[in-house]
């Protein structure tokens, strides 16, 4: 289960940066034109998207290569992440992968209860 968290996160990590490179684009060039926010819709919380497109894709890959080392910590940061994606960017066909493989894999890394240490990590 570590496993998958791990690579859930990555994946999650990888297209969510995709996708927060481009609401940071877009909210940027449509706060400079106000021809393209006419156009096409100006973003209602630009820090907010900012904020989410910088900190929930780093959040999943930090949580997925914590994964196997640290299952608690990296399924608290995966679970984050997605939080963070939905809040920032909505659900929609688009986010809908990365906020799935960030929730899945953060579950899935709770979901590893036997600790590597002879200690608990709860």
């Amino acid at each position: 289960m570590r496993n998958a968290a791990l690579t859930l996160g990555i994946i999650a990590g990888i297209t969510g940066m995709v996708i927060g490179f481009f609401s940071w684009g877009y909210a940027d060039l449509s706060a400079r034109y106000d021809e393209l926010g006419e156009i096409f819709g100006v973003v209602e919380n630009v820090q907010l998207v900012k904020a989410g497109g910088l900190l929930s894709p780093m959040l999943a890959i930090a949580g997925g290569a914590m994964a196997r080392a640290r299952a608690l910590w990296g399924g608290i940061l995966l679970l984050l992440s997605a939080l963070g994606m939905y809040f920032a960017f909505g659900f929609n066909v688009f986010t809908m992968f990365p906020i799935s493989f960030a929730g899945l894999g953060g579950v899935l890394a709770l979901a590893a209860g036997k600790p590597d240490e002879p200690k608990s990590h709860f």
